[in-house]
């Protein structure tokens, strides 16, 4: 049997991340995902804007070596990608762009003479400022020195058996520079020259990379802001003594000590000292927390006044803020359904456009006879044309509306679930933890004639030491207050969702009378017991929870609880609603409670007695009407109602939360957070609708004019090098988006 166990069992898939380096377009970016896709047992996809992979791959078939063997063969590089390589990998494209620009600078100075030539000679009809061979000099180094990356991408991608931009560009300035070459060398005086075209073409690029270069390390700036929240010392306290050691080097356990004004350098506990934290980098509230001991301090947050002394619980890439760091980056490196229109279309649009370009030849050459304009309108075809501005509309888009929302406490698992979110018709929302504060506590014991308020708490919290409701710690600390002690079991049997039962041990009492029973008058009634109705509608009437205590010869009474609604719970159902989105509240429940709850709100659908794993089955039931379902919970009770749902929000007590629960994480305890993820999710989603119009529009209408003779291969140059920059600059106007004030 051991054995057949063996065989049976399955390698769980692995997930790796990969820099990649050498992409130029989105093209590049499609070939890439096409040679990972072509392994056994690989699903990737490949973000050109963050020039990220991210791999599911099954170990079974492959490992990282062959994913980066798969990409070398594209004509590409790559390497795994650490969550504490970020830092480095951004001093080392610090290192690249400063390179990049002095080649810019160098091309710009040899290029401008021979753009002042093209303008003397548009003014007027005088002989050229600058001999022929004093160009061909000047655009030589362009051409071939600083332009060599074209060359090289190119031979990459057309070995590869693809095309990219730098096939375009290498195409289109080769023809200017060796028509005009020929010219010159020949001594063809009557033939006019192109080497200003050649060379302004590949400096109008290089200044395109460049903005664009720019405005994506821009629209990274989340990930560097969190990086730079990373402490790299700590101080940590031995005996009488403090050292200050590398944050690599802290272990669990460690005693640490933060000044005022200091960061928190790990997770931890706090042992000693009184404080006010500003936690805003992992919940986008301004307001300070205050800190005593037995509270808990996270990686990054702000000590603000007094001195704190605290134990490390976790280090490294276990604490909060090393979670959001690769939850972010995770999600700005993820691919949304909607671009997949754009990828399809990168994937050929090179190849396309060539033949674009040599039936403009054809055209203008072999029909109309101008073999000089043909060269002109097929060099502004192949120039005009690139695919980046498609392949950046998406991801851009993404990265500063998944960034933004870090920064405010909104973290979001991938651009998948960014997109639905937009979506969402129908949010179904759990009452406790919610709407309310999730901290119920005892507010009346209600007793039936011959029982005591004492009987009643002592046998409520016998029961309730042993279950893990959350309404099991308000009834014992209740009776801790009261200095009631609980009796002992000596069977307990828990019903979840409804009740519980037990038998007493050492209690003065017949052998009859041992057995208790607690929970919700419903669950009472199915064991026999008749509830004194009109002793506890007035309790639920104002909202409050009736919970029964009962013995073999009848209820002993009844202990009303309360959960206060959060403050923010009805504006943020008004803000849903203004949304146009149907708010759903199931409770477990009974119907007076929760019908007050939900009046309370502004709620007018919602379903009580609930039973937890039946929750799911109510955001099945929505699915099935074809409704796009969103739903809130903690995360952990509500896991199997989560799943179910199209998109599932988790709001957390700060960075307690299990960041990863759910497909959207709102880091504050309060359900308005959820009107503002879906309030960025349409933001970003408006951007990237207008960023693809502005793509496709861009190449309708720059290729044709180019095609008709309307366009200057330098002026299409210059448009070709600012689409990519005009679609990243709008993605950046997310940054305007802010959180509704409450």
């Amino acid at each position: 049997m051991e054995a057949i166990n063996d065989s049976l069992e399955i390698t769980p898939r692995q997930k790796v991340e990969l820099k990649l380096t050498g992409m130029t377009c989105a093209a590049c970016a499609a070939r890439i995902e096409k040679n990972l896709n072509k392994l056994p047992g690989v699903k990737a996809n490949v973000n050109f804007a963050s020039e990220t992979a991210f791999a599911d791959y099954s170990p079974e078939f492959v490992n990282p070596d062959a994913l980066i063997n798969a990409v070398r063969k594209a004509g590409y590089d790559a390497a795994i990608r650490e969550a504490d390589s970020l830092e480095k990998e951004q001093q080392r494209d610090a290192v690249v762009y400063k390179r990049e620009l002095q080649s810019f600078w160098l091309s710009v100075a040899l290029t401008l003479p021979l753009l002042l030539e093209m303008v003397a000679m548009l003014a007027s009809a005088h002989e050229a400022m600058w001999p022929r061979w004093l160009q061909l000099i000047l655009a030589t180094p362009v051409q071939f020195w600083i332009g060599r990356r074209f060359y090289v991408g190119s031979w990459h991608a057309l070995r590869s058996g693809s095309a990219n931009m730098d096939v375009l560009v290498a195409l289109g300035t080769s023809v200017a520079y060796g028509f005009s070459a020929v010219v010159t060398l020949l001594g063809l005086s009557q033939q006019h020259v192109y080497f200003e075209a050649s060379a302004a073409i590949i400096t109008l690029v290089l200044m395109g990379k460049l903005l664009e270069a720019s405005a994506k390390k821009r629209a990274m700036g989340a990930i560097e802001a969190l990086i730079r929240l990373q402490p790299k010392t700590a101080r940590i306290e031995v005996g009488d003594q403090i050292t200050e050691v590398p944050i690599e080097r802290v272990n669990i356990g460690d005693q640490f000590v933060v000044r005022p004004g200091e960061s928190v350098p790990i997770d931890g506990q706090i042992l000693r000292g009184h404080s006010s934290v500003d936690e805003s980098m992992l919940t986008g509230e301004s307001q300070p927390v205050e800190k005593f001991p037995g509270g808990k301090v996270f990686a990054g947050t702000l000590n603000q006044q007094g001195l704190l002394v605290g134990t490390a619980t976790r280090i490294g890439k276990e604490t909060a803020l090393a979670g959001i760091i690769r939850l972010v980056n995770e999600a700005q490196g993820s691919k949304a359904p909607i671009q997949r229109l754009a990828d399809k279309m990168s994937g050929v649009f090179v190849p396309v456009v060539v033949a674009i370009g040599v039936f403009t030849f054809a055209l203008w050459g072999i029909w109309a006879g101008d073999f000089t304009q043909a060269l002109v309108n097929a060099i502004a075809v192949l120039v005009i044309a690139c695919p980046c501005a498609l392949g950046l509309a998406t991801p851009t888009a993404i990265m500063v509306g998944t960034g933004r929302g870090a920064a405010k406490g909104i973290l979001v698992r991938n651009a998948a679930a960014l997109e639905q979110a937009e979506k969402i018709q129908v949010m179904i929302v759990d009452k406790t933890g919610t709407l309310t504060e999730g901290k119920p506590s005892v507010t009346d014991i209600i007793t039936t004639p011959g029982h005591s308020e004492e009987e009643a708490l002592r046998l409520a919290a016998t029961l309730e030491h042993a279950s893990a409701h959350p309404l099991a710690q308000a009834v014992l600390n209740y009776a801790k207050s009261r200095d009631v002690t609980p009796g002992k079991l000596e069977r307990f049997t828990d019903h979840p969702g409804k009740g519980i039962e037990g038998l007493l041990i050492g209690e003065a009492l017949s052998e009859g009378e041992k057995n208790v029973w607690l929970g919700s008058p419903a669950y009472l009634r199915l064991q026999g017991f008749t509830i004194e109705e009109a002793l506890i509608e007035p309790y639920l009437r104002t909202g409050k929870t009736v919970i029964g205590i009962a013995m073999q010869k009848g209820i002993v009474g009844y202990i009303a609880i309360t959960d206060q609604l959060r403050p923010t719970s009805a504006d943020a159902i008004s803000r849903l609603k203004a949304l146009g989105i149907e708010v759903v509240m199931l409770s477990g429940d009974n119907a007076a409670t929760a019908r007050a709850i939900a009046n309370a709100v502004g709620i007018e659908n919602y379903q009580a007695e609930v039973l937890p794993q039946h929750k799911a089955n109510v955001v099945q039931a929505f699915r099935a009407k074809g409704k796009i379902v969103g739903m809130v919970g903690d995360g952990i009770n509500d896991a199997p109602a989560l799943a179910a749902a199209d998109v599932s929000f988790a709001i957390g007590a700060g960075a307690d939360v299990a960041i990863e629960a759910a497909d959207i994480t709102l880091m504050k305890n309060d359900l308005a957070s959820v009107a503002d993820a879906i309030s960025l999710s349409r933001a970003t989603l408006r951007k990237i609708r207008q960023n693809l119009f502005f793509a496709f529009i861009y190449n309708v209408l720059g290729i044709p004019l180019a095609a008709l003779g309307m366009l200057n291969p330098v002026i299409a140059g210059a448009a070709m090098a600012m689409s990519s920059v005009s679609v990243v600059s709008n993605s950046l106007l997310l940054k305007r988006w802010k959180v509704k004030d409450r």
